[in-house]
C-alpha cells in the first residue's frame, strides 16, 4: 500500500504500557466481538493455548488480576504502529467521503494500542482474544502481537492483510453511527441462541463487506500495490469460523458460528471491494 506518513494518527490512543487488570464476572460486552458460547470459548482457548473460559468468572467474581506488563519496546514497534496510523486515518478519511451518500455524518473512532489486557467500556479483554470494536465508547482494541498471529498461525501476511483487520473494525463503527448494530443486538437478546449466532454471522459478514468497500476506494485513488486484494482475500478466509474450529477440533460445528466461514467473509469483502457501495453490503437480506 501506498498511503504516505504522517506520523502517529491524532485518533490513535497508545496504551500498551498499562496493566489490562483481570476479568469481571460480566466478560466482554457485544457479541461481534466472538466470545460468545462455549464451544467459541473452546475453540480460542485450544487455538491461542489460554484459558478463555476465565471469561465467564468464578461464579460471577472476578479472577486475580495479572501482574504487571513487560515494558514495550518503542523503537521495535514503531514502524508497525505508523502503519497502523496510516490504516486508521485512511480509512477514516474515506468513511468521512463515503457516509454521507448512505444517509450520515461519519465520526471518528479511536484505535487504542494495548499490551497483554486491557479495560474497555465493554468489559475487560486480553491480548488473545483478538482485534475488537466496543460500541460503548466507539474504540477498536488492538495489541500488535494479533499481527504475528495472523502472519505465522493463520498464513496471512502483508500490510494490506494488517489494512483488512483495522477496516473490518472500523467497518463495526459504520454499523453503529447507521444503527444496524444496536438492531442487531437487541434481536440478539430477543431472540434464541441460534437466532443470536446467526444474527451475529451477518453483521461480522456486513463488516468484511465495509472493509471491501473501503479498498475500492483506496483502489481508486492508486494507493495499492499488486497482490494487495489477494492479500485482503487470504486474511478474511484465514479467520472463518469452519477454519479456526478445524484448526482447534478437527471437525467444525455450524450452529455455533459467529462470524461466517472462510468463503463468506471473503466473498463479501470482494462484494464490497468490487461494488463500491455501502448499499451493496446488505448482508441481513442475503443467503450467502
Amino acid at each position: 500500500m501506498r498511503l504516505g506518513d504522517g506520523g502517529r494518527s491524532s485518533d490513535l490512543e497508545d496504551r500498551r504500557g498499562e496493566g489490562g487488570g483481570g476479568f469481571g464476572g460480566g466478560g466482554i460486552g457485544g457479541r461481534h466481538i466472538g466470545i460468545g458460547g462455549l464451544a467459541i470459548l473452546l475453540v480460542l482457548s485450544l487455538v491461542f493455548k489460554k484459558n478463555f473460559f476465565a471469561l465467564l468468572g468464578d461464579g460471577g467474581g472476578a479472577p486475580a488480576a495479572q501482574g504487571p506488563v513487560a515494558p514495550v519496546n518503542d523503537a521495535a514497534e514503531e514502524p508497525e504502529v505508523r502503519l497502523v496510523s496510516r490504516i486508521l486515518d485512511d480509512a477514516q478519511a474515506t468513511w468521512t467521503t463515503i457516509l454521507p451518500k448512505a444517509g450520515a455524518q461519519y465520526r471518528h473512532a479511536h484505535l487504542v494500542l494495548f499490551r497483554d489486557a486491557i479495560e474497555s467500556a465493554c468489559g475487560s479483554a486480553q491480548s488473545a482474544t483478538g482485534p475488537f470494536y466496543c460500541p460503548g465508547d466507539e474504540k477498536v482494541y488492538l495489541d500488535l502481537g494479533f499481527f504475528d498471529e495472523l502472519r505465522t498461525r493463520f498464513g496471512a501476511p502483508g500490510d494490506f492483510a494488517q489494512a483488512y483487520v483495522i477496516t473490518h473494525e472500523l467497518g463495526h463503527h459504520v454499523q453503529k453511527i447507521l444503527g444496524t448494530s444496536d438492531k442487531v443486538h437487541a434481536a440478539e437478546e430477543r431472540g434464541s441462541e441460534a437466532q443470536a449466532n446467526a444474527l451475529s454471522v451477518r453483521l461480522e459478514l456486513q463488516a468484511d463487506c465495509y472493509a471491501g468497500v473501503w479498498a475500492n476506494a483506496t483502489q481508486a485513488t492508486n494507493k495499492l500495490d499488486p497482490g494487495d486484494i489477494d492479500q485482503g482475500l487470504a486474511a478474511a478466509a484465514s479467520v472463518g469460523d469452519d477454519r479456526l474450529q478445524k484448526m482447534a477440533t478437527g471437525h467444525v460445528n455450524p450452529e455455533s458460528f459467529t462470524h461466517g466461514t472462510s468463503a463468506q467473509r471473503s466473498s463479501w469483502f470482494k462484494k464490497g471491494f468490487e461494488s463500491g457501495r455501502v448499499d451493496a453490503c446488505n448482508t441481513f437480506d442475503s443467503n450467502e
